[in-house]
């Protein structure tokens, strides 16, 4: 408690790690809580990820991401922010989870899940979503053989496999399962796949599903989960599919609960924090949002693109709030 920080960051992805870095080039004092490890949720991408933006359009910093091809792997991007973090010696406390937030004498009281207490004047929450997985909402979806989550294929070769989404996450879960040696069902309740696919993908799965490779079930939604298979509807009734695996692959959202503790307002439509969309501050004075997390439900309109730059934001708005205070 006798540790005082100017701004306290909850979230070491490349949100956090860029508002601790507009921090300390401020002269303010900085540093990151995790409840993982350091960019843990892009840890735990798919193993084989190839990411849709190039390297310039993910820099932080001003350190350049320089790679031999045109998009960085999942490891390119990991060993970047890595180097980023140690070249500016940022303060990342990992796997010691903020679990309260409280308004205390004009700043902030901070209470971690090892048992220790920090005070922050200013808190900034960059948790993502990656930690909160959407779900069907269907019987059976707690089985043990349902995923929501794809890191590697090699678990499940032989196998019969569902897969259920129709954007990159699903359609490369797909692809990647199917190329070693699984058979593949993808279901999808839309009549088509996203427009967002990634579009050096979307022929690749069109043409394996026009071939028979990967069986593919549009306008069809899930009914329940079941041993060895699970109930899908669609246009021609019910009926049943094998599958030793289920993998839900249908997007992530914001730890709600997680900010509403912290005592910010989340909008119950959008499940977005209610914040100024100027500064970031949101209905706590000194509490301010980054990253993805800002969109609420709404996480394709916030990428690690447009939400590494929100950390210079939020630390514009500290200091001309510190130029006001007597």
């Amino acid at each position: 408690m006798d540790e005082r920080i100017d701004v306290a960051v909850v979230g070491a992805g490349p949100a956090g790690l860029s508002t601790a870095i507009e921090a300390r080039k401020a002269g303010l004092s900085a540093t990151v809580f995790e409840q993982g490890a350091l960019l843990d949720a892009m840890r735990r991408f798919p193993t084989n990820l190839v990411w849709f933006s190039t390297p310039e359009l993910l820099e932080i910093g001003g350190i350049p991401f320089v790679i031999a091809t045109v998009r960085p792997t999942r490891i390119d991007v990991l060993n970047y922010y890595q180097k980023v973090a140690k070249h500016y010696g940022l303060d990342v406390r990992a796997h010691d989870a903020v679990q309260a937030v409280t308004s205390s004498g004009g700043g902030f009281t901070l209470r971690t899940a090892a048992g220790a207490s920090y005070r922050a004047a200013n808190v900034v929450v960059a948790t993502g979503y990656f930690d909160t997985p959407n779900h069907l909402g269907v019987p059976g979806e707690d089985l043990p053989q349902v995923r929501h989550y794809y890191d590697e294929p090699y678990g499940y070769y032989g196998d019969d496999v569902a897969v259920v989404g129709g954007r990159n996450s699903a359609v490369e879960a797909a692809l990647d399962l199917y190329r070693h040696g699984v058979r593949v069902t993808l279901i999808h309740r839309g009549e088509r796949l996203s427009e967002g696919v990634k579009y050096w993908v979307l022929p690749d799965i069109e043409n394996r599903i026009k071939a028979g490779e990967i069986r593919a079930l549009f306008g069809a939604t899930v009914r329940r989960i079941e041993p060895g298979g699970l109930v899908v509807a669609d246009a021609a009734g019910e009926r049943r599919l094998g599958a030793r695996f289920v993998f839900v692959l249908i997007g992530f959202r914001p730890d709600v609960a997680l900010m509403r503790a912290f005592g910010i307002a989340v909008e119950e439509e959008t499940l977005a924090p209610r914040h100024d969309p100027a500064t970031l501050e949101t209905n706590v004075p000194g509490l301010y949002v980054a990253g993805s997390v800002v969109a609420g439900r709404f996480n394709n309109k916030i990428f690690v693109e447009n939400g590494r730059l929100h950390g210079a934001v939020i630390v514009r708005a500290i200091l001309a709030r510190r130029a006001k205070t007597p």
